[in-house]
């Protein structure tokens, strides 16, 4: 097992990295609150995943709540139910919430954590790589609206995060590689070396070999710990490189109605999208653009849009949490290994950008 944490004064806390963690009943006690505890979990998730939960925390008072399983799920309605299972469960501020699950469930099951008697705490144990590498990992929670992605949220850090390497054996392969897209964002935004290491670990990673997935999820992990706790709520701007390829992302996900992309997907095209754009703006050598490509597609990856409308598109960014004054930041590179935020990217070579990725 490995561990690391993410420093923010007295809201410090671990995430531990490694196969069967579910089943370490110690560490669990050590990570939690004594009061009872909601497991929050979905339909795919329960049958494989529950049992074993349930049996390190069998001397615990548990109250679970099962959801349905996608991203058409995440909203008020569904989250209603946390709440529901809370309130009938007699979960106090003592108590805390677990949630056993993707992206999908760690977001509401966090949010609710937030807004539940004012905050209590929640620990994650995220089950797929996307999940493992990043939502899990910083305190965005939210649910999303018809409007757009994730618009109605709250920061709220988890107590613990449990990263069981053993049950991504379990992730259908579609789920992995949207996993190692997010995973190839921490190369691109601030490890150039880590990418190197990518683009020849990449076949060993898709087959699910203990040691580079530990290494993987390490090394994303801890990029992404040092820039949250440089900027936990994204007030100097140094958060905001984590949204490489999210804003080109999030329209693309909103745009399909969330059918048929996987969030992961949409950030793996938004990662060549940007990169392009970056090439465009004359910041990066044109030359980086195939080696982002060609690692998305060893990770299994698409490197083409949906079949949108360029202008469509576009309209939808504008509908980003981040725009601030009328004016949307992009997160574009410098190089591999670097990147920076602009807020004066021309709409024209945006569209010039969409276009050239369209089917």
């Amino acid at each position: 097992m490995q561990s690391l944490s993410i420093a923010l004064g007295e809201r410090t806390y671990p995430i531990y990295i490694g196969p069967g963690l579910l089943s370490e009943t110690a560490l669990f006690e050590a990570n939690l609150p004594a009061g009872a505890l909601c497991i929050v979990t979905n339909e795919t998730v329960a049958p494989l995943y529950l049992d074993t939960l349930r049996k390190t925390l069998a001397h615990r008072r548990v109250v679970e709540c099962v959801l349905p399983d996608g991203e058409p799920h995440k909203n008020l309605t569904t989250l209603a139910r946390v709440f529901d299972s809370l309130i009938a469960g007699r979960v106090h501020r003592d108590g805390a919430i677990i949630a056993l699950g993707g992206g999908v469930v760690g977001d509401m099951a966090g949010f609710a954590a937030a807004c539940y008697q004012r905050g209590i705490a929640c620990a994650q144990i995220p089950t797929t790589l996307l999940s493992q590498v990043d939502s899990s990992v910083g305190g965005k929670t939210a649910v999303n609206h018809p409007q757009g992605k994730n618009l109605i949220g709250a920061f709220h850090q988890p107590c613990a995060v449990f990263a069981d390497t053993k049950v991504l054996q379990t992730l259908p392969d579609r789920e992995m590689s949207a996993g190692l897209a997010e995973v190839i964002k921490y190369g691109l935004i601030e490890d150039a070396s880590f990418f190197a290491w990518l683009e020849s670990a990449m076949p060993k990673l898709r087959a699910r070999e203990e040691r580079e997935l530990v290494e993987a999820i390490s090394r994303s992990c801890a990029i992404k710990a040092q820039i949250v706790a440089e900027d936990e709520r994204e007030t100097t701007g140094r958060r905001a490189l984590l949204n490489l390829g999210h804003t080109f992302g999030h329209a693309i996900e909103t745009a399909v109605d969330y059918q048929g992309w996987l969030h992961g997907e949409a950030v793996g095209v938004g990662l060549l999208l940007a990169t392009d754009l970056s090439a465009r703006l004359g910041l990066i050598d044109p030359s980086v653009i195939a080696r982002v490509k060609s690692l998305l597609e060893s990770a299994g990856l698409r490197t083409v849009s949906p079949r949108v409308a360029p202008e469509q598109l576009w309209e939808l960014m504008q509908m980003d949490k981040k725009v601030s004054g009328g004016k949307l930041p992009l997160v574009l590179l410098n190089q591999l290994g670097d990147a920076q935020l602009r807020r004066d990217v021309d709409q024209e070579l945006v569209l010039q950008t969409l276009r050239h990725y369209q089917p």
